[in-house]
């Protein structure tokens, strides 16, 4: 899911409230954590003193609530899903997001079932590109990181997943630079590519 896409959205939408544009050239952070409060105080410090942030969070939130109501897998996503549940394959998301959050997206497109654990950034204490919630993510799933491959969108998730040992596959996000994803053991534009067998054996070779 292109939760990327709806969190930028939000906050173009946001900044345009006040007759303002979204710089998204400084827009991303090369890393998994929280910077919505960096976020915030930019736009605040572009707006001046009228600025209410209880006001502007509320309004961007729901905006972003509303563009998440149409979301869905990603191209191909549903397919290897499937595919690894034939092959009776144990998953697990390892996200820098909390739990909640991943948790609830994949609910409301009925693929939460499919994975075994969910790990996520308000369980480790430092986010990617640091290994910490593909470490935990292992541990769970008790398998060493050489029976594992992951699956990421971004470079500094790449990073993460071959810190811990993993081998990655790597389906960048629409905003992210794909010259940035060299490191991967795989690259591909979208999951729809190839089939899940074919791509863990091409990552894996």
């Amino acid at each position: 899911m292109a939760t990327e896409s709806t969190m930028l959205a939000s906050w173009q939408y946001e900044w345009r409230q006040h007759g303002l544009e979204l710089d998204t050239a400084t827009f991303w952070a090369d890393h998994g954590g929280d910077v919505s409060q960096e976020r915030y105080r930019l736009l605040a410090e572009a707006v001046g003193p009228s600025y209410d942030r209880d006001h502007s969070h509320a309004r961007r939130l729901a905006y972003r609530d509303r563009l998440h109501a149409d979301l869905e897998l990603a191209p191909g996503l549903a397919g290897w899903l499937d595919q690894a549940a034939a092959a009776g394959l144990a998953l697990a998301v390892a996200s820098s997001s909390p739990v909640w959050w991943v948790r609830d997206h994949l609910t409301r497109v009925g693929r939460a079932g499919d994975f075994g654990f969910i790990c996520g950034g308000n369980e480790v204490t430092a986010h990617k590109p640091a290994p910490d919630v593909y470490l935990l993510a292992l541990a769970r799933l008790g398998l060493p990181a050489g029976q594992a491959v992951a699956v990421e969108d971004t470079p500094h998730g790449v990073t993460a997943a071959q810190a811990a040992g993993l081998r990655c596959i790597a389906i960048p996000n629409p905003h992210a630079d794909p010259s940035r994803f060299g490191h991967a053991d795989l690259v591909l534009a979208s999951a729809g590519e190839m089939s899940l067998t074919e791509a863990v054996r091409r990552a894996t070779a």
